[in-house]
C-alpha cells in the first residue's frame, strides 16, 4: 500500500522532495533554510507566478504527476523567457489532501526538476500545505543578462509579428482528451506537457524584438495585450500558419476548423515576438502578422486578414 502525505507529515515531505533537487550555478544556497539565495548577475530579477489548480488547469486520469510537474515548471519559465531572460530559479507551493500518495508528490517534483533542467533553471525552496484539493503554485526568476527587458509595450507601425514553437497543438489535443481518445499521441502529448522555445526569448532580444509575449491564452488574446500596450493595431494572416495534416484530420473529424485552434488555442507557450521590419530572422521563426497604426485611440486590436475577431479569442478564467 502506498504511503500518503498524512503518514509521511510535512517535514517529511519537504525532505524527500528537496533530496531530489540539484543546483546550477545561480544558486549559492538553495533549499533547507529560511529562502533561497539566487545570483543576479545582471542585477535585475525578471520573476512571475502562476498556479494550476486540479479539475481546472489538469486531470489526473488524463496526465500523470509527472506531466503536471512538466506542465507547471512551463508556463512559468515561458513567461521569463518571453521577457528576453534566462530562467534561473524556481520556486513550489505544493496543496494537496492529506490522503495524496507520496509517490505522486515525488513523481511532481521530477516532472519539474527535469523541466528546469531543460531551461537551465533550478528548484531552490518552496512550501506544502493541506487542502482539499491538489494546487501547485510556481514562482520563477530570470536573469536578463545586461539586455533590457523586451515587455508588451514595444510594437511599432511597419514591425512584422513572428511565432516560434507550437501553436493550437495543446487545444486538439485537448478536444481528443475530452472525446475520450488518447491519440494522435503528438497532440495528447503537447497538452499534458508543452514544450516552450526557451532559448528563443533571449534570442529574440538579441536581434532587436520590440515586443515580446508568451502563447499561454490563445494567439488573438494574447496578442490583444500586445496591441494595447503598445497602442497599435496588429493584423494576422492566416494563410502564414503551418496546419499539420493530422491536425487538420482531428478536426475534420470533430468538426472544427484547426485554424480555430492555432489562433484561440492556449497552453502550447510559443513565443511571439515583434520586430523591425527588415530584421533578418532564424528559420526558426515564422512571420505571421504585421503592425499597423490603430485607426483610433481605442481602437487597438487584433485583427485576421484585415477583418475583425468577433469570437472567443482565448482562454479567460472566470469567462471560459
Amino acid at each position: 500500500m502506498q504511503a500518503t502525505l498524512g503518514e509521511l507529515g510535512e517535514f517529511g515531505l519537504i525532505q524527500e522532495l528537496t533530496a531530489r533537487l540539484p543546483r546550477t550555478a545561480a544558486v549559492q544556497l538553495g533549499p533547507g533554510d529560511d529562502a533561497a539565495v539566487v545570483a543576479a548577475p545582471d542585477g535585475r530579477v525578471v520573476a512571475t507566478t502562476d498556479m494550476l489548480v486540479e479539475g481546472r488547469h489538469f486531470r489526473r486520469d488524463w496526465s500523470t504527476a509527472y506531466d503536471v510537474g512538466r506542465k507547471a515548471a512551463a508556463q512559468n519559465l515561458a513567461d521569463i523567457a518571453a521577457m528576453g531572460a534566462s530562467p534561473t530559479a524556481l520556486l513550489l507551493a505544493l496543496a494537496a489532501p492529506a490522503e495524496l500518495p507520496v509517490t505522486w508528490a515525488v513523481e511532481l517534483m521530477d516532472g519539474i526538476r527535469d523541466e528546469c533542467h531543460v531551461a537551465g533553471a533550478a528548484v531552490v525552496g518552496g512550501d506544502v500545505v493541506r487542502a482539499e484539493q491538489v494546487s501547485v503554485t510556481i514562482t520563477a526568476l530570470g536573469d536578463l543578462g545586461g539586455r533590457a527587458p523586451v515587455t508588451r509595450a514595444g510594437a511599432r507601425p511597419g514591425d512584422v509579428v513572428a511565432v516560434t514553437g507550437w501553436l493550437g497543438w495543446s487545444a486538439a489535443g485537448l478536444t481528443v482528451l475530452s472525446r475520450g481518445f488518447r491519440s494522435p499521441r503528438a497532440f495528447v502529448e503537447a497538452h499534458r506537457r508543452p514544450e516552450p522555445p526557451y532559448h528563443a526569448g533571449p534570442a529574440a532580444a538579441a536581434l532587436g524584438a520590440t515586443a515580446m509575449i508568451d502563447i499561454s491564452d490563445g494567439l488573438v488574446a494574447d496578442l490583444g495585450h500586445v496591441a494595447a500596450a503598445s497602442g497599435v493595431q496588429i493584423d494576422l494572416h492566416s494563410g502564414q500558419f503551418d496546419i499539420p495534416a493530422q491536425m487538420a484530420d482531428i478536426g475534420q473529424a470533430v468538426g472544427v476548423d484547426p485554424v480555430q485552434w492555432v489562433l484561440t488555442g492556449g497552453e502550447d507557450h510559443a513565443i511571439c515576438a515583434v520586430f523591425p521590419a527588415d530584421t533578418v530572422l532564424p528559420a526558426r521563426w515564422r512571420v505571421v502578422g504585421d503592425v499597423h497604426k490603430a485607426p483610433a485611440p481605442s481602437d487597438v486590436r487584433v485583427t485576421v486578414d484585415g477583418h475583425p475577431w468577433d469570437t472567443t479569442p482565448g482562454w479567460d478564467h472566470f469567462t471560459s
